[in-house]
């Protein structure tokens, strides 16, 4: 009962804002529409970008479907109106567009960023350990936002954080380890980034001669994925791999990660050998091949990767790099013959 109960309320949720948008689709092909084209059409602009919405947050407001799903409705509402509506009646839809929905979406990153201050200051009021800015992001933006938007969202705001905001030095715990200052990863970032900024100035002066707006349209792309690399670059400083009681966190900056149960490693070996790069095999590091390695994990059970924008990948046995590996290794041992015998 309770299932159907659940079916039919989203059939509601779904079907009610679905039946309005078809309602202006049909209107606009009817001859009366034709006759009375604009007032009609400022009719349909208020009812896509405001009658919509507000029916569907009345729906959701009650249930645990996050507030925020607004956002993706309007965006529905503006690009319907965009199509059905002739180009000249387009007036308060281009100010919409303009000026209201850029202050919508402001105030949603506003909103993301303080509930995440205010995670971290209550993480840190009620533990002695780091409190890692991604993850406690991550755990948040799952509170307020669809599933499907946190990884694009959380990604995003984390590249401005590490490479723009967070610059503060971080003092490794007892339990954390380094990866990146021996093993070339940030020497190779920084090249790719200085290869890249010669290239979109190359290029920005060859594309001109046939096409202002390619030119800075790649110039554009070029400089976003700099600041992308950049933050990645940076987010590698503030994300160490940890041992925290029972648990292996492995980290590569906000690149890739995963966490082990120390109970399901069958052996840690300290070495460079290669292995066979299959989905049994897999490296931490998302530079793959181009990066070494000088530890390699092999679990008894399968474990999944996670990378950049939520992407998964399987594994068993995982490589990667430690700064310091004898460390490393003892801190394992210790903490395997502690929490797991």
């Amino acid at each position: 009962m309770d299932r159907t109960l659940s079916l039919s309320k989203m059939g509601l949720i779904i079907g009610i804002p679905l039946l309005i948008l078809g309602m202006m689709v049909c209107l606009v092909n009817t001859s009366f529409f034709s006759e009375q084209t604009s007032k009609l059409s400022v009719g349909i602009t208020f009812d896509l970008l405001l009658t919509m919405p507000l029916v569907y947050f009345l729906l959701i407001r009650k249930t645990s479907i996050p507030k925020t799903t607004i956002v993706p409705v309007i965006i529905l509402g503006m690009v319907v109106g965009s199509i059905i509506l002739p180009a000249q009646n387009q007036y308060y839809l281009n100010l919409f567009k303009t000026w209201i929905f850029p202050i919508i979406e402001l105030s949603i990153i506003s909103f993301v960023i303080y509930r995440v201050y205010k995670a971290i200051k209550h993480f840190k009021r009620h533990t002695i350990e780091s409190v890692d800015f991604f993850e406690t992001m991550k755990t948040t933006c799952y509170e307020i936002l669809p599933q499907k938007m946190v990884a694009p969202v959380v990604m995003e705001i984390a590249v401005f954080y590490y490479g723009f905001i967070d610059w503060k030095k971080r003092k490794l715990e007892e339990n954390e380890f380094t990866y990146h200052k021996n093993s070339g990863a940030i020497t190779l970032l920084a090249a790719i980034i200085l290869i890249v900024a010669i290239e979109t100035v190359v290029l920005h002066i060859l594309l001109l001669k046939w096409s202002a707006l390619a030119a800075w349209i790649l110039t554009g792309l070029s400089i976003y994925s700099g600041i992308q690399l950049f933050g990645f670059l940076r987010s590698m400083y503030k994300r160490p791999i940890s041992i925290k009681k029972d648990k292996l966190f492995l980290r590569y900056g906000i690149m890739n990660e995963t966490t082990i149960g120390l109970n399901h490693i069958d052996r840690i070996e300290v070495s460079s050998k290669d292995l066979v790069w299959n989905k049994e095999s897999r490296k931490l590091s998302f530079l793959g091949e181009l990066e070494s390695h000088n530890v390699i994990i092999y679990l008894k059970k399968e474990y999944t990767l996670i990378g950049l924008y939520g992407v998964k990948r399987s594994y068993k046995n995982l490589a990667f790099y430690v700064d310091n590996t004898m460390a490393f290794k003892k801190k394992i041992d210790e903490a395997m013959n502690q929490y797991v015998l």
